[in-house]
This record gives C-alpha cells, sequence and structure tokens, in this order.
C-alpha cells in the first residue's frame, strides 16, 4: 500500500510539474529578456548544455519542487486512497 500512495505522489508531482512548467518558464524568460539575458543562456545554463537537455534539467528542476510539495500535502495517514466503491 505504501508503494501504491508513493506512486501517487510522483504521478501527481509530474503532473503538476507538466502544468507548471511552461507558464513560469514563459513568465522567468520574459523578466530575463527584459535584464537583457536570452531564452538560450537560461535554458543552455551558459552554453554548458545543450537547449533540450538544459529544458529537461530545468523540467527535472520544477518536478523536484512539486515533489516535495505533493509529498508534504499527500494524506498519508488515511487508510482509504481510492474512490468509494458502488454498492
Amino acid at each position: 500500500m505504501a508503494t501504491a500512495a508513493a506512486l501517487q505522489v510522483v504521478v501527481l508531482a509530474a503532473i503538476v510539474a507538466t502544468l507548471l512548467y511552461f507558464p513560469v518558464g514563459f513568465a522567468v524568460v520574459l523578466v530575463l529578456r527584459i535584464l537583457g539575458i536570452g531564452f538560450e543562456t537560461l535554458a543552455t545554463f551558459g552554453g554548458v548544455v545543450r537547449v533540450f537537455p538544459g529544458l529537461l534539467v530545468w523540467w527535472l528542476v520544477v518536478f523536484a519542487g512539486a515533489l516535495a510539495y505533493a509529498a508534504w500535502l499527500f494524506p498519508w495517514g488515511d487508510k482509504v486512497l481510492e474512490w468509494p466503491k458502488k454498492k
């Protein structure tokens, strides 16, 4: 049962990270563009990695935050983690 609950937390965090990734990323890019920093500098960590792996790393950063948030809010003490069955 604990494995199922942990899997639910991971899936919840992945959904939240994906939903937050684009709007938050767009806002960060706009703010950094105003400050004179381009998208590729942000996405590639200053040229250390290419754009696609850099975007994956940024998603993992957002996922880590969402995972901590989901684990903190998840009802670990509840005995029932599913919808009630119809009779």
